[in-house]
């Protein structure tokens, strides 16, 4: 019997929904594990439907095609390595997240996914049944253990395994970023590797999903926790994995060791790929944007830059009365540095026609936020006009911090098909910006240096919808209520809490009032790229009415 393997890893980026797209390159990379030798070519959890597929995944038409397309991909499977490919499973039994092993133009093994995840963003009691937990297989001189994503979360499965013969383990995932996840992984797996005593091979999905995204970063850890591979993160990457039997079983040999992102880089490439992959996956190739002068339409004009190509960004500046001559000199020399296309779009007028509409109804009145809305609102129209004369997708601009307390105008600055910056909180955005001008990466579509003029990070932020305004004359400093905006959202403290770590509580509580009363605008907003454990859609779900306040430390 051989005492060598080789696994070809594809971490590669599927389409919800694509059958004959994922089938075609799941293909593709069984004919390059072929083309290398491999005994077997593993692709991660759902490949062919792309994942989540959420409620999809209960349409029975959806399924019956998918299951006709693992079949027709079986058959074609023949003369080479074996294929490991996830796909959905239903039989009189249950409905089931499977991973389907394809060899010699039939399906040789079928693993059903055991353990359900049931949080963040994750809710597969949903739409799969647990199926019950699956032998291994073999596979030429080998004995393969599958522990199928959040199975390999819990001991059970591959204990399992180890203890009916597996000799190693092989996880396929569709496990989505957040930051830090890369340690959270590694800290599970080890785990698992220190119980079994086998080597594991954690191979994930790369690519953007609607909010959410799968960075890759797939690793091969030896017993006792040594890893010996690891693939590029963000990346689409065949690898090939040697695997030696010797006197204590198999090992996998070195292999490929790509050096890892640090935070910030990793979450300026998990925007750049959401945006670009929820462009590009729903049929857009350009974008348009109001470009205000300040610091968060700069950023997202960056990030599509760097996505797209600064040829495909349209940029418009949408000047009022209120909107300074610094704001107006700072869009047009970002859009010059960036080398995208700045037109710009006048309001005054249609402004006046709106007062002088509502005139006869609002005579008596003192103006307020109503007049500043209705500046953002008509701004909002002019670009979703552009938007569909055009079709370029409108990008929304608002950061985490405004998101959270309800600093943005529904239906204004809130339109648009896409938020590359919903998940980042306004210090962050600071951050990032200097981040983006002092690094450049051969993924960065945009061009390299000082792209970001340092006059729109350094000037006092403000939405210039009256005389002399500035964000802090309505809402606390950023650093004090990003930190506050963590400790509530993120880090789920009370009120009590949040006093004792030095904040005052009147500014504690006109926060939590702000993010409480706030939460039906977060409703009916754009989707954007998931940075953290509590982004706002699936990861935390609150009611729109909601009376209860916390009156701890009171």
């Amino acid at each position: 019997m051989a005492d060598t393997f080789r696994l070809t890893l594809a971490q590669l980026n599927p389409t919800v929904g694509a059958l004959a797209a994922n089938a075609a390159k799941a293909l593709e990379a069984w004919q390059a594990g072929r083309a290398a030798g491999a005994a077997m070519v593993a692709l991660p959890e759902m490949f062919l439907t792309g994942y989540q597929t959420q409620d999809l995944v209960l349409k029975p038409a959806f399924v019956a095609d998918a299951m006709a397309a693992m079949e027709a991909l079986a058959a074609q499977i023949v003369d080479g390595p074996a294929l490991g490919i996830g796909g959905p499973y239903w039989d009189e039994t249950g409905h089931y997240n499977a991973w389907w092993v394809l060899h010699e133009g039939k399906v040789a093994a079928r693993i059903l996914k055991h353990d359900l995840p049931h949080e963040d963003v994750f809710d597969e009691y949903r739409i799969f049944d647990s199926g019950p937990i699956s032998g291994p297989y073999r596979i030429g001189p080998l004995r393969i253990g599958t522990p199928v994503c959040e199975d390999s979360w819990h001991p059970e499965v591959s204990e399992t395994l180890a203890e009916t013969g597996a000799e190693i383990l092989l996880v396929p995932n569709g496990s989505p970023y957040f930051r830090g996840k890369m340690e959270t992984r590694l800290n599970v797996t080890i785990a698992r590797v220190v119980e079994t005593g086998l080597p594991l091979v954690y191979l994930n999905a790369v690519g953007g999903q609607d909010d959410q995204l799968f960075d890759g970063a797939s690793f091969v850890l030896n017993p006792h926790g040594e890893m010996v591979a690891q693939l590029p993160a963000f990346d689409e990457v065949i690898a090939h994995i040697d695997f030696a039997r010797g006197p204590e079983g198999w090992r996998a040999l070195p292999g490929p060791f790509a050096e890892q992102p640090d935070a910030w880089e990793q979450d300026y490439r998990a925007m750049v790929m959401g945006l670009h992959d929820y462009l590009a996956k729903s049929g857009f190739s350009k974008v348009v944007l109001g470009l205000s002068g300040g610091i968060d339409s700069a950023l997202v004009a960056v990030l599509a830059a760097d996505a797209i190509g600064a040829e495909n960004v349209h940029c418009v500046m949408l000047p009022s009365r209120y909107t300074s001559q610094g704001s107006l000199d700072d869009a047009a020399e970002l859009a010059r540095r960036l080398g995208a296309r700045l037109d710009t779009v006048e309001i005054e007028g249609s402004r006046h026609a709106v007062a002088g509409a509502l005139d006869h109804l609002l005579a008596g009145t003192t103006p307020d936020i109503t007049e500043e809305n209705i500046q953002s609102r008509l701004r909002g129209v002019m670009l979703m006009a552009l938007s569909n004369k055009f079709g370029g997708m409108l990008l929304t601009t608002g950061n985490k911090s405004e998101m959270a307390v309800g600093y943005c105008t529904i239906y204004g600055d809130m339109n648009g098909g896409y938020n590359p910056i919903k998940d980042l909180y306004k210090t962050r955005v600071f951050e990032t910006c200097r981040w983006r001008n002092s690094h450049h990466r051969p993924w960065m579509k945009g061009p390299a240096g000082e792209v970001i003029p340092p006059a729109i990070i350094d000037k006092p932020p403000s939405a210039e919808l009256r005389d002399n305004q500035k964000d802090q004359d309505s809402l606390p400093p950023y650093d004090v209520l990003d930190d506050i905006l963590e400790r509530l959202v993120e880090g789920d403290q009370s009120v009590a809490e949040i006093v004792a770590a030095g904040h005052e509580r009147a500014t504690v509580k006109r926060v939590e009032h702000l993010l409480y009363i706030s939460e039906w605008k977060r409703f009916q907003a754009a989707p954007g790229p998931r940075l953290t454990r509590r982004a706002f859609w699936l990861d935390r779900r609150y009611p729109m009415v909601n009376r209860w306040r916390d009156t701890s430390g009171a």
